[in-house]
Order: C-alpha cells, then sequence, then structure tokens
C-alpha cells in the first residue's frame, strides 16, 4: 500500500495487535507453561469445561469468541508478567512469532505477522480520502498503528487514547519498532476511555478516526453500539473517514451484521468491508469496516 507522497509502505517483519476480553466477563482462559527453572507457571489454568489448555513449553488461548477452537505458541520464555489497573499483561518470546504482547490471555501482537493489522487498519482509511490533517487512534497503545499513520505526510496532529498505560509502557520496552510510533511530534498520548474521550471532542474535529478496539466483551462492547457510531460521526468533519475492526468473517458474522446495520444508518457516504489474513488471530483472519460521513 502506498501513502500519499508515493513511496512504498513496507510490511516489516514486526508485531501484531488484537481485540483483547476480560476473563471476569467469561472471557479467554490462558495457560502456559513453560520449560526450565525460571520459566515456572505453577498456577496454570484449565481451559473450558475443565479440560486442561496446557501442554509443557506452550501458550494456549482459549476463549468463547472462538469456541472449540484454541491457538498455541511455543514459548522460549516470559519477558514480563503484570496486572495493570484494567488486565493482566505479558511478554513472552516465542519460537516462531518473535515477542508475543497478551493481555488477558489473549494474543494482542507478534513481532512476525503485525504489519498486517496495522498497515490494513491505517492505510485503507488514510488513502481513502485527500489529504488528512487530523487523525485520531482509540486503543492501539502499542503504537503500531501510530507508526503507520506518522507515514502520511499530510497528517499534521495524531492524538492517540489508549485506557491502560502499562500497554503503552511494556510496549516500548519490549516492542520498541512497533512504539516507535510514539516518538513522532506529531503525537499526543491521551490515557483514559476512549468513548468519553470521543464525546468531549468538538463537532468536526477529525479527518480519519482509527478505532483498534478490543474484542465486543464488558466493557468494550460499548465500542460496536450504535452511541459509539453517532460519536464518532460527529467527531469527524465532513468526508471524513472511520475505520474500525470487525473480528472474523468465520466466527462473528452476528457482530459484523451489526456493524453494518448501524454505520449505514449513521454514515451516509459509504460503508466498505475489508480484510486481511493475520496468523496469530482466531481463524487467522482479521475485518474491517471503513466508512465515509458525506
Amino acid at each position: 500500500m502506498a501513502e500519499e507522497s508515493g513511496a512504498p509502505v513496507n510490511c516489516t517483519d514486526l508485531p501484531l495487535k488484537r481485540p483483547r476480553q476480560d476473563e471476569k466477563n467469561g472471557g479467554s482462559a490462558a495457560a502456559m507453561e513453560t520449560e526450565g527453572d525460571n520459566n515456572d507457571t505453577s498456577n496454570n489454568v484449565n481451559g473450558a469445561d475443565g479440560i486442561p489448555s496446557v501442554i509443557p513449553g506452550w501458550f494456549s488461548e482459549i476463549s468463547p469468541m472462538w469456541p472449540g477452537e484454541a491457538h498455541s505458541l511455543k514459548v522460549e520464555k516470559i519477558l514480563f508478567q503484570g496486572k495493570s489497573e484494567y488486565q493482566n499483561v505479558m511478554v513472552f518470546q516465542s519460537s516462531t512469532y518473535g515477542k508475543v504482547l497478551v493481555l488477558d490471555g489473549v494474543i494482542q501482537l507478534t513481532e512476525r505477522d503485525e504489519c498486517a493489522y496495522q498497515e490494513m487498519i491505517t492505510h485503507l482509511p488514510l488513502c481513502s480520502i485527500q489529504n488528512p490533517k487530523k487523525v485520531l487512534v482509540i486503543g492501539g497503545g502499542d503504537g503500531g498503528v501510530l507508526r503507520e499513520v506518522a507515514r502520511h505526510s499530510s497528517v499534521e496532529q495524531i492524538d492517540i487514547c489508549e485506557i491502560d498505560k502499562m500497554v503503552v509502557d511494556v510496549s516500548k520496552e519490549f516492542f520498541p519498532d512497533v512504539a516507535v510510533g510514539y516518538e513522532d511530534p506529531r503525537v499526543t498520548l491521551h490515557i483514559g476511555d476512549g468513548v468519553a474521550f470521543l464525546k468531549a471532542v468538538p463537532e468536526g474535529t477529525y479527518d480519519a478516526i482509527i478505532v483498534d478496539s478490543s474484542d465486543p466483551i464488558g466493557p468494550a462492547q460499548e465500542l460496536f453500539e450504535k452511541p459509539f457510531f453517532e460519536s464518532v460521526a460527529k467527531a469527524l468533519r465532513p468526508g471524513g473517514v472511520v475505520c474500525t475492526q470487525a473480528e472474523s468473517i468465520w466466527l462473528h458474522m452476528h457482530i459484523i451484521e451489526g456493524i453494518v446495520s448501524n454505520c449505514r444508518q449513521i454514515f451516509k457516504g459509504s460503508v466498505n468491508y475489508a480484510w486481511t489474513t493475520v496468523p496469530t488471530y482466531p481463524r487467522h483472519w482479521c475485518d474491517w469496516f471503513h466508512a465515509l460521513l458525506n
């Protein structure tokens, strides 16, 4: 995909981003056991119905969002484990996908395939309008979307609203090639709730809004409902564009149908569906909706 200057946007071998969910809300039950004294995880958990989700030396991801299946990665070393005000945060070194960021048991990005997600969710909307100048990113605390937005020379202002500061700090430490986006002088970081931030934005502020959201479970459910898209439309200038992640067509058709219905009522310009393959996402698939405000 090319940016406005005509220079190619390269898909480097970096990490990926993906929806997260809260275990307290029936979310994922991820389990990991690694070999060796330095990686003891004696508090391994079981998956659905009490079936063990642990294979020695592997991280496994089980969730009601993708029932009946799980994705596993071989673990070489756990690099970080912590609990923020909002979620459990972990980084581990995998044997095949480089370093991996996990939030509440759900893989957010890996160094190997993050480019597929970051580039599509960013360049799809920004290349669909002329000379975008003001861009808002909701979520995306790892900084990968910022990195891609910064490739567009016409952009003068990049705001990001991320609720969890630990995600930002951990990304800067362990994923510098992704979090490099924070170093751009056009970027302003706002730590807080994206829904509340958007409601306070003056009408017609942004040319583009990119919603790098969590799974529609718990608090993130708001980001998939009609009132949220109405707030997005209010914050966009006429002719502005929004792009939001929309789960997987193989697993979440009901979610996709709801987004289509809401967006067609609110965004009178056009509403389009896009997808790409992301190996470490459920069914190796990720979808987006791209809507223009007429």
